[in-house]
């Protein structure tokens, strides 16, 4: 397998039906590339087979080319003068290494019984909408992850990419835009009404939206940090307190943290969470109550391997790992580097000066701080076709 087809590229022609130039195809690390549709070779169940060699060049969509999934789905035609919406579409070849799109599929606006009609029945593919639909294409992704999806985000032109993000339920967008560069956040964020956008941010990791509001001017941030729960906004606030490039400014304050009293087996249960990261589920912090940060007196951590060694029975406070020294939130990013490195660990508890547990940093903080800017864009992939 060389990759995953993401959408189809199609070219629009004044009364005829759109020819497929070719399919937008993902291939690792989450690059998406052209494949011309003359090297496709068979179309089945699961599977596209081309022959030749895959370039891995980033796909980047011509002026007069329009994405299938992308820019078609939702859109609002007219079916023999009736106003409908854009369910699906088909294409078949009509010659040898020649594709066009044939089948549309529509439906009313209150009904999900599709009607297929030809292309040529449909009029309005060629006219600008202001405020064009997004169901069909979160429908079509809703099987991917977090990362993907703002793979494929980042491939629909401005106003398409804004539609379909704010279709999106408040958890997704949050979790779409963390896999996003801080200008495509801003322009996401920056086109939802303020209200909205606070909510987005409460579904956040308060590191990664302190690091968005880091970037916007201090005035629009206060805006958003007032609009957002209490709290939602304090762990934030805490954060926007720390500089930029230290431990303090990368840390996640929401680590895993439980008191020296509680079990082995209650701690595996906290790290089964599926909304936990594997950096972050890798270990648990122990502190005194309180046990959100900042917490009591921090006591020490242990590994998720560690804890499967244990009979389920034993209290934390028995199995805390000592050696393991906290650093302060002071410490700069090249510095907090060289510790993980130093010990490999996969993360390292941070505590003030009065011994209070105020967050963790993990391998991937440091790595999204220590990459260029814009290198999800930019990933390099080997030729593998």
């Amino acid at each position: 397998m060389i990759g995953r087809i993401r959408d189809v590229v199609a070219g629009l022609r004044p009364g005829q039906p759109p020819r497929v130039h070719g399919m937008v195809v993902e291939v690792q690390p989450r690059r998406r590339v052209f494949l011309p549709i003359t090297r496709v070779r068979g179309i089945e169940a699961g599977a596209v087979v081309f022959t030749g060699r895959l370039n891995v060049r980033r796909f980047e969509q011509r002026a007069t080319e329009v994405l299938v999934i992308g820019q078609l789905l939702d859109l609002t035609v007219r079916v023999e003068e009736q106003p409908m919406i854009v369910y699906d579409l088909a294409m078949e070849e009509a010659r040898p290494q020649e594709w066009a799109i044939t089948k549309v599929a529509v439906v009313k606006r209150r009904r999900r019984d599709p009607r297929i009609v030809d292309w040529s029945e449909v009029s309005g593919f060629d006219t600008l909408q202001a405020d064009q639909g997004a169901a069909g294409v979160i429908a079509a992704f809703e099987s991917m992850r977090a990362a993907d999806l703002a793979g494929a985000l980042r491939d629909l032109p401005d106003k398409r990419r804004v539609e379909v993000a704010a279709a999106l339920d408040d958890n997704r967008l949050a979790d779409v835009l963390e896999e996003l560069d801080p200008r495509e956040q801003m322009d996401i964020l920056g086109a939802l009404p303020p209200e909205r956008a606070a909510d987005v941010l409460e579904e956040m990791g308060p590191d990664d939206a302190a690091d968005f509001l880091q970037d916007l001017p201090e005035q629009q941030a206060a805006r958003l940090l007032a609009l957002m729960e209490p709290r939602e906004a304090e762990p934030v606030r805490r954060l926007l307190t720390y500089d930029e490039d230290t431990a303090g400014g990368i840390m996640t304050s929401e680590p895993v943290i439980l008191p020296p009293t509680a079990t082995v087996a209650e701690a595996l249960a906290h790290i089964r969470h599926r909304d936990l990261t594997p950096a972050v589920a890798a270990q648990v912090y122990v502190t005194r109550p309180p046990n959100e940060t900042p917490t009591g007196t921090y006591l020490g951590m242990t590994h998720f391997q560690r804890l499967l060694r244990e009979p389920p029975s034993t209290l934390l406070g028995a199995s805390v790992d000592g050696s393991v020294d906290p650093i302060r939130p002071s410490l700069t990013l090249a510095e907090t580097t060289a510790y993980l490195a130093y010990y490999n660990l996969v993360a390292v508890p941070v505590v003030d000066e009065l011994g209070h547990l105020v967050g963790a940093v993990t391998v991937d903080d440091v790595l999204d701080h220590l990459l260029p800017a814009g290198w999800r864009e930019s990933t390099e992939v080997d030729s593998g076709a």
